[in-house]
């Protein structure tokens, strides 16, 4: 079982600051998936600020999404 997003901030270079429900905090990189056609629309720094925690998972306007076992898989750690 997977913990929810319970707050999220979109940052400079396509990066997101994450907490999780557990307690952690870190960083999630989207530029990786920003060549695939789903998120395309990511590429457009205003749209990406649009992001939002929607029963605990990061999405955007145009449904968007980032599964919670990718956002916990690839979270970095905060330096």
């Amino acid at each position: 079982m997977y913990t929810d997003v319970i707050h999220a901030e979109p940052l400079e270079n396509f990066c997101v600051f994450v907490e999780l429900q557990d307690g952690r905090k870190g960083l999630f990189d989207t530029k990786p998936y920003l060549g695939w056609n789903a998120y395309r629309a990511l590429r457009d720094p205003v749209y990406f600020r649009s992001l939002r925690v929607e029963h605990g998972v990061l999405c955007w306007p145009q449904e968007e999404d980032i599964a919670p076992e990718t956002l916990e898989d690839e979270l970095q750690a905060l330096p």
